[in-house]
């Protein structure tokens, strides 16, 4: 199956917590770094996911948000330390590609984000991604 997301990440799971609805999904990277999923219970089960299994984390570019530096008292989880790649600008919209530990992500922010962060390649960042919007595949 071919994906329009383009982060695609691979890692392992390293352990599940499971609710009555949702779950959430701790996973290391296989650049060290942590995420965490909150998908549903059904989902879990039917991926059949325990500590262990080989995952990919996705997550669509349009939910990756980029900061100068790690930002305290946030309810965003997944905060990773990057480096931006390249900056692809338009006239109102840029993908960022940021490479981490791991893989890359792209982020698509606006071009005045770009420009207010001073992104360009080589620029350290952090990316922002709720674990709401990171979904899980089975390898």
């Amino acid at each position: 199956m071919s994906l329009s997301i383009r982060n695609q990440i691979p890692g392992t799971v390293t352990s599940v917590t499971a609710g009555e609805a949702m779950a959430t999904v701790r996973v290391r990277l296989d650049g060290g770094q942590e995420l965490t999923a909150a998908i549903t219970v059904d989902a879990v089960q039917e991926l059949g996911l325990a500590q262990g299994s080989a995952v990919r984390a996705l997550v669509k570019s349009t939910e990756v948000a980029l900061a100068s530096a790690r930002v305290e008292g946030l309810s965003i989880r997944n905060q990773l330390p990057g480096t931006v790649r390249e900056v692809a600008a338009g006239g109102a919209m840029a993908a960022v590609r940021v490479t981490v530990d791991g893989g890359e992500l792209t982020a698509a922010i606006t071009r005045d984000a770009v420009a207010d962060l001073g992104l360009s390649a080589g620029s350290p960042v952090v990316a922002l991604i709720k674990s709401t919007e990171v979904s899980l595949a089975t390898v």
